[in-house]
């Protein structure tokens, strides 16, 4: 067995980086190779990371295998380590032609944070993928206590608009009727670039530049930096996605003063009315972590109370991870089984809230991009099982019930 085989951990980012690998490591002549993109937000990612090194290496003996990404940034001795690795690079390495180039250090991890500028790739294809993912922004400025992302991806660094435009036009042009704006921070768009342009003024202007692209989606937003532009947008244009992911973390004040996020409960109760208000078939998803040091019995209620306070019908739950480095590492802990515990019971939240959100879309006609034959998300991300769709198609469909965490498709003729 021989090729190219690219192994993504983590964000969407890395999912975006790892196309942009795969086309500078076959420009660099890798052609029998494994290479594993890292993410360093839990010890489970990085765990999980690890055993797939050790997994490729039984597999494909005669392969080089090269390690990047997140955790392989912050920490590359350990990487460096392991029997199975050839070579190991950093995140600014792995952007370049020559990151690929044989080297006589098999070590090759830069300073991130005297990075200043965003490499930017032209890419039109995602393999396998029904929708396109796209970088507007990359590092992140902020240094909450329980994150170790800025020791991994530098500075908050980002994409000028034209180059945002061109990139989305050229998967337009290659057929995919979807876009992901994603980054690190990406409510931080712009503060590094002339006349700092706001995220929303960003999104209007690629709106404008191609017209001709149908959905546009937003990743991962903090909540108090949402700006009025893109407010506006939020009210007034059909093209942006119904559906907010929001990094919110936790429900108490007290929590998410330790964490030193910079938003409140209230703030994060009052976004999602404001966005109701505006458009009122809106979903929100929210990053929520159980277990944060410090976080006693009545904290935890306040962020589980928050799930159906808010109705967040997509959740991505964490346990809380020590990260080495980091402020929380230091703090009083939450016994392990208490976080795995809690993480349960805020996942089996989101599970009952979905639910509720999906039958308040039973009757309605929706747009949903198909990802499978048997699968599409409609505008607001609602998962909906359909019978024979073409993978990269938009279908309008009825909603016709609910199949479990799923909604019936009915497509219209």
């Amino acid at each position: 067995m021989s090729g190219l085989d690219v192994l993504t951990f983590g964000c969407r980012l890395n999912a975006y980086e790892s196309e942009v690998m795969r086309g500078l490591a076959g420009a660099a002549g890798l052609d029998d190779a494994v290479i594993v993109n890292t993410c360093a937000v839990t010890a489970e990612a990085e765990r999980q990371a690890r055993q797939a090194i050790r997994r490729a290496r039984r597999e494909r003996p005669t392969a080089r295998i090269v390690v990047t990404g997140c955790a392989a940034q912050i920490d590359p001795a350990r990487y460096a380590a392991m029997a199975e690795v050839d070579q190991v690079i950093g995140n600014s390495e792995k952007l370049t032609v020559e990151g690929f180039l044989p080297a006589e250090a098999r070590v090759r991890v830069n300073d991130i944070q005297s990075v200043r500028e965003t490499a930017h790739h032209l890419i039109e294809s995602f393999d396998g993928k029904a929708r396109a993912v796209v970088q507007v922004q990359q590092g992140c400025d902020h240094r909450c206590t329980f994150c170790v992302i800025p020791l991994g991806r530098g500075a908050s660094r980002s994409v000028p608009v034209g180059v945002i435009a061109r990139q989305a036009q050229a998967l337009v042009d290659a057929g995919y009727p979807e876009i992901v704006l994603s980054g690190v921070d990406i409510t931080s768009y712009g503060v590094d670039l002339p006349g700092k342009p706001s995220l929303g003024q960003m999104v209007r202007r690629v709106l404008a530049q191609v017209p001709d692209l149908a959905r546009l989606r937003l990743s991962s937003l903090d909540p108090v930096e949402i700006d009025e532009d893109l407010w506006r947008l939020i009210a007034e244009e059909p093209r942006l996605m119904p559906h907010l992911h929001l990094s919110l973390q936790a429900g108490d004040d007290l929590v998410l003063k330790r964490m030193k996020r910079r938003h409140s409960r209230a703030d994060a109760l009052a976004i999602a009315r404001r966005a109701r208000s505006l458009r009122p078939e809106i979903a929100f998803g929210a990053d929520l972590i159980a277990g944060f040091p410090t976080e006693s019995e009545a904290m935890f209620e306040n962020t589980l109370a928050l799930v159906e306070e808010m109705d967040l019908a997509y959740l991505h739950v964490f346990p809380y991870s020590e990260r080495p480095g980091t402020p929380a590492a230091r703090m009083p802990p939450v016994p392990k089984p208490a976080r795995k515990i809690r993480a349960q019971r805020l996942r089996d939240a989101g599970s009952a809230a979905l639910l509720r959100h999906l039958d308040r879309q039973i009757g309605r006609t929706v747009g949903a991009v198909v990802e499978t034959e048997a699968f599409a998300r409609a505008e607001d991300f609602s998962p909906v099982a359909i019978d024979g769709g073409t993978p990269g198609t938009v279908l309008s469909l009825h909603l016709a019930a609910r199949d479990g965490d799923r909604l019936l498709g009915r497509p219209i003729s």
